[in-house]
């Protein structure tokens, strides 16, 4: 019986070997093999599977080590029943369904806001034109395995091992200090930094502490999702600032809001930077009016024209502006590593509400960016994605330009997305749904609009993890299927 329950996977990352492990364990846990009776022989269920004996005898002795099987001299393998005690025994429901109500419970409900949604297996479409995601091929997984062995060393497991309460890993907070902010003209104190779990966290930190009775937040429209989210969330107001081909429009609308929320390295969705004078002008907004300005940088060293414009961080002269970014972007998404930085007083608070929620971000993943930082391999590995993201962008623009020439496409001097703005009858929500029976992914741009009835012919096209040969190809495709719809 115990060959049917073993399901072999020849496309699995897993071996053999593991994968017969991991089936006897599971069936060990879930009482499907008796504790009484010896299970097959390695030359028995070797047969069976259709696998050498050998394979099957290292599955054994790993399941013996690990206290799943007992050896039996001259009787064979057997449950070892110790592996089974202290586990309560299952007992079926007479009732499956739950007998509270608790959607009447939930004082909100975020599944019912407008999020993101990409789908999991994005990896297997020919055409990706999504955001926030890599190419795998340009992790640099050597660089990366050789700080993960120095990160597991004696002297470093001591390190990151034991629970640190609120603190983060003082080698990180200095590769941050004296390697990362530098470059965006920022000059902090270890005290002034936080690690966090990416943008949406520090982003959900900040509303905590700061959405005091009444306070109020503008950003822009179209504007990120998840920070619209969160603010909607924390704060009485959320002000929708309309923006133009430069980023932020500065009004008098802004002018009674607490806090400002902007994106001025690459606009969210558009991609657009802030320039210089109007950064001055934001800040001096923000002077008069007693306004703090929270400046997400999640999409840095992206600047394919000209040098990057300076953070709003390195022109404030009075603290008035608290920074975030992210490594996540660079480096890979699900490492979710990010950090704020702002007067020592609020990350001090900021500190403390983290405690509450989580301690402090994976110590060993902080370790380890720390050292990948360290050793240079940070740097040069942006060297070498900003050629690779330059190429694609102007493969992105020339494309768009030839096949989909009904679309007006947003000026950009970097970034990793372009924002598109396709013919005035165009549904996206359809386009998005026919590319994709195609192979094709986009991100439809809607969600991006603060309004109940968004425009619906806008769309992103993100070049990042798509292969270069596939941009053009991909996007001519996609203008033959618009071409098709506005007719």
């Amino acid at each position: 019986m115990l060959e049917r329950l073993i399901q072999l996977d020849t496309s699995s990352s897993d071996n053999l070997k593991v994968q017969i492990r991991k089936a006897i364990a599971v069936a060990i846990l879930d009482g499907h093999i008796a504790l009484d009776q010896p299970i097959p022989s390695s030359r028995k269920l070797s047969q069976a599977l259709k696998v050498s004996r050998q394979t099957v005898t290292f599955a054994y002795e790993d399941l013996v080590e690990d206290g799943y099987l007992i050896a039996r001299e001259r009787r064979g393998y057997f449950v070892n029943e110790a592996i089974l005690e202290g586990r309560v025994a299952s007992v079926a429901s007479e009732n499956e369904e739950s007998k509270v109500d608790w959607l009447n419970r939930l004082a909100c409900q975020p599944t019912q806001q407008r999020n993101i949604s990409k789908p999991a297996d994005w990896q297997t479409y020919g055409f990706p034109f999504i955001s926030g995601q890599i190419d795998p091929a340009t992790f640099p997984l050597a660089e990366w395995r050789e700080c993960s062995k120095q990160a597991l060393s004696v002297l470093a497991v001591r390190d990151w091992t034991g629970d640190s309460m609120d603190a983060d890993d003082p080698q990180l907070i200095e590769q941050i200090r004296t390697r990362i902010l530098p470059r965006r003209g920022i000059w902090a104190k270890a005290e002034e930094i936080l690690v966090t779990v990416g943008t949406q966290n520090s982003l959900y930190l900040l509303s905590t502490l700061l959405s005091k009775g009444g306070a109020s937040i503008a950003m822009e429209d179209p504007g990120y999702p998840d920070a619209r989210n969160i603010f909607q969330s924390h704060f009485e107001s959320v002000v929708a600032q309309p923006v133009d081909e430069d980023g932020i429009i500065l009004d008098r609308q802004l002018e009674s809001c607490d806090y400002i929320y902007v994106t001025p390295s690459h606009q969210w969705p558009s991609s657009v930077t802030l320039p210089l004078r109007r950064r001055q002008q934001l800040l001096a907004l923000a002077d008069q009016h007693d306004q703090v300005v929270i400046e997400d940088d999640y999409d840095i060293e992206t600047n394919y024209v000209d040098d990057p414009t300076p953070a709003l961080k390195s022109l404030d002269k009075n603290g008035r502006v608290i920074y975030m970014s992210s490594l996540s972007k660079v480096l890979a998404p699900g490492l979710r590593i990010g950090f704020m930085v702002a007067p020592a007083a609020l990350i001090q608070e900021a500190r403390g509400l983290r405690r509450l929620m989580m301690r402090h971000p994976a110590m060993n993943n902080q370790r380890m960016t720390a050292l990948f930082l360290a050793r240079g391999h940070y740097d040069a590995l942006l060297k070498r994605l900003w050629r690779t993201y330059k190429r694609n962008w102007e493969l992105m623009t020339e494309a768009i330009e030839a096949h989909i020439p009904s679309s007006h496409l947003s000026l950009m001097s970097g970034g990793t997305c372009c924002w598109v703005r396709g013919p005035e009858s165009l549904d996206c929500n359809v386009l998005q749904a026919k590319a994709r029976a195609e192979g094709i992914l986009i991100e439809v741009g809607d969600i991006a609009f603060a309004a109940v009835d968004p425009p619906r012919n806008y769309f992103r096209l993100g070049f990042t993890a798509i292969p270069e040969a596939a941009i053009e190809p991909g996007v001519r495709r996609l203008g033959q299927l618009i071409d098709e719809l506005c007719l």
